[in-house]
């Protein structure tokens, strides 16, 4: 909860001085002084020199008044981005089942945060200790919209790989899947978009997780559940062609 309200209190600043800015500039551009556009919106100059700073929280209302007086049009939206933040229940156990078959020539760091060019958290970043391959893991009991799966794993290891001290390593994907009558049936009509996105032998990746053999690039592994235990198959589960 710390790493995600750290995550908040900064977009909160970068929201509080791009409405600042964007106040500041369209007054400007109408040549009003801060003293006439307060007075037309019924707020406090105190209070408008404030927002234009992006030290002050301007509510809905005081947004619109400013709006109507600077001739501007007021849009609240939110925007998908590197995917949700809330994990469900299952990606507990899973997550521990994975950490304890993992060779110790992996270090391993959960919840990484990632802000360029997109913001969010992986949910476990893995980095070889002799050489040069990271892997960007999420985790994953059920996957309901694939090709947004992968554009959010994409973004996020882009934005891991543009960190400095990742500069020089070949950084990949790891999508971890609970092995579900649901999710093999969305793998296997998701079967081309996975193969693309995740090319590397199920197998081959198992080996290198497990048995420190050569890492074979971004891949798919999956995870059976059974009484509240995650393990880790070493193949992909029969009658799935992704990649086995």
């Amino acid at each position: 909860m710390r790493l995600e309200a750290r995550l908040v209190q900064s977009r909160h600043r970068d929201l509080l001085r791009a409405v600042g800015d964007e106040v500041r500039r369209l007054r400007f551009d109408a040549g009003l002084s801060q003293r006439a556009v307060a007075a037309s919106a019924g707020v406090a100059q105190s209070h408008l020199s404030r927002i234009e700073a992006g030290d002050a929280e301007p509510g809905l209302e005081v947004m619109l008044r400013l709006a109507r007086v600077l001739g501007a049009d007021l849009s609240v939206r939110l925007f998908p981005n590197a995917g949700p933040a809330i994990h469900d229940r299952i990606s507990v156990p899973m997550t521990d089942g994975f950490l304890r078959v993992l060779s110790p020539a992996w270090r391993r760091t959960l919840e990484v945060p990632v802000v360029r060019p997109v913001r969010g958290a992986i949910d476990l970043v893995l980095e070889h200790r002799s050489r040069a391959d990271t892997i960007a893991t999420e985790f994953q009991s059920q996957l309901r919209r694939v090709e947004q799966q992968v554009r959010w794993a994409n973004q996020k290891a882009d934005a891991l790989a543009s960190l400095p001290e990742q500069q020089g390593r070949r950084v990949c994907r790891l999508l971890v899947v609970r092995n579900t009558s649901a999710m093999r049936e969305v793998a296997r009509a998701a079967s081309s978009v996975l193969a693309t996105a995740y090319p590397a032998s199920t197998a081959a990746a198992v080996r290198a997780l497990t048995a420190d053999e050569p890492w074979p690039g971004s891949a798919i592994v999956w995870m059976r559940l059974e009484g509240g235990a995650a393990e880790l198959m070493e193949g992909s589960p029969r009658g799935v062609a992704v990649r086995r």
